[in-house]
């Protein structure tokens, strides 16, 4: 039987990564469409940069 978590990783690292992954904020790219690329992404990032 073929499972998700590298190995050698318990149930409970495997718990631990996606409870860190659930606290990642991502709200600065609440305002990118879903799809686009790299360059969409850095040119929104960068408007909002101060110099």
């Amino acid at each position: 039987m073929a499972t998700d978590r590298p190995e050698g990783a318990t149930d409970e690292e495997q718990a631990d990564a996606r409870d860190e992954e659930e606290d990642v904020d991502t709200s600065h790219l609440d305002d990118i469409e879903d799809g686009c690329g790299c360059a969409e992404v850095w040119d929104h990032l960068s408007e909002g940069r101060d110099d």
